[in-house]
């Protein structure tokens, strides 16, 4: 190679170099862009209701997705499919925990069961807000907050309006859901309270419990059916219990002759209500159950002070107050 063309040579080799180093330079972050902090994860909630098959939890989870879209945060809705289903509940919360969600909106399907897993996401800082049904413990300490229908008051409206029904006399039955679920207790023991208001109203049977189903509640209400045929009204406090009640009333053709009052205003119990064969429903806002849940734990996160509890709202609703503004909005009529 002669002088020239080593000169040639040399002077390529420097370019290559310069690039190189120019581009490892324009790849490497400024003092300022090293100091920024990371952006801030996206806040993730876990929504778990006590089962999934009922028109009541699919409002709610209508709700928390509204919400979640409003708020911009990620909604991850999973729960059992049978509300009596503990362990799978329980599973549920410690597969979100061993995830990492950010927080957890609760519908407890046992008031006892629940605690020790919502006592270990609260200890894993994964703060826990509790919808619908009540665990034992208390709000701004063992769990954030609850946001849920005023059980007992609906129980008792439930009551009044079976004793205007009868005319403050008769015999009743009152077909409970399942123990351990807090919620319906409220609304049994509601019931019954407004009921020993009127002494000549007797409470022929209470002491059977529906079961998580539909089918188990047609079941139940079956195998009791003389007493029920013996009696003037039957309260039930849920919307299966109801369901499978009314589907019993049916099949004996008993339907719209004893007087009817139960609990939720899924698409069937309001036609039936239509129909005569119910005479009251008692309307929960389920759909502002999972909102308020979803929002109360973001304020939370966010580093808000929420209250300890939130009112969803309850209404009796009578084929005479059905077509109101206020109750056709809240059946989304």
């Amino acid at each position: 190679m002669n002088f020239a063309n080593r000169l040639s040579f040399a002077a390529a080799v420097c370019c290559v170099a310069v690039v190189l180093t120019g581009c490892n330079k324009e790849s490497a972050p400024t003092a300022s862009e090293a100091a920024k902090p990371a952006a801030p994860a996206r806040i993730r909630l876990a929504v778990i209701p006590k089962g999934t098959t009922h028109v009541f939890w699919k409002s709610v989870e209508a709700g928390a997705r509204q919400a979640g879209q409003e708020l911009g945060v990620d909604i991850s809705w999973k729960g059992p499919l049978k509300e009596n289903d503990r362990a799978q509940q329980i599973d549920i919360v410690e597969q979100f925990l061993s995830e990492g969600v950010s927080g957890i909106v609760l519908a407890p399907l046992d008031d006892t069961a629940l605690v020790r897993p919502v006592h270990d996401a609260m200890a894993k800082g994964i703060p826990v807000a509790i919808i619908d049904s009540r665990l034992k413990g208390e709000a701004g300490k063992d769990f954030i907050s609850i946001v849920s229908t005023d059980n007992r008051l609906g129980g008792k409206l439930a009551g009044e309006e079976m004793a205007k029904q009868l005319g403050g006399k008769g015999r009743v039955v009152m077909l409970r859901y399942q123990e351990g679920s807090a919620s319906t207790t409220e609304r049994e023991e509601g019931f019954m309270e407004a009921i020993k208001a009127h002494p000549e109203i007797h409470v022929v049977l209470d002491n059977r419990y529906a079961g998580a189903t539909v089918g188990e509640a047609q079941t139940t209400a079956m195998n009791i059916i003389d007493k029920i045929r013996e009696a003037d009204g039957v309260f039930t406090p849920n919307e299966s219990s109801t369901f499978g009640m009314l589907l019993a009333l049916r099949q004996n053709q008993l339907a719209g002759k004893i007087k009817f009052i139960g609990f939720d205003t899924s698409p069937p119990l309001v036609d039936a209500l239509k129909k005569g064969e119910i005479q009251a429903l008692v309307a929960q806002n389920p759909t502002k159950m999972g909102y308020e849940g979803v929002k109360t734990m973001v304020a939370h996160l966010n580093g808000g002070k929420v209250p300890a509890s939130v009112d969803s709202g309850i209404k009796l609703v009578t084929p005479e107050t059905l077509n109101t503004p206020e109750v056709r909005q809240l059946l989304g009529l």
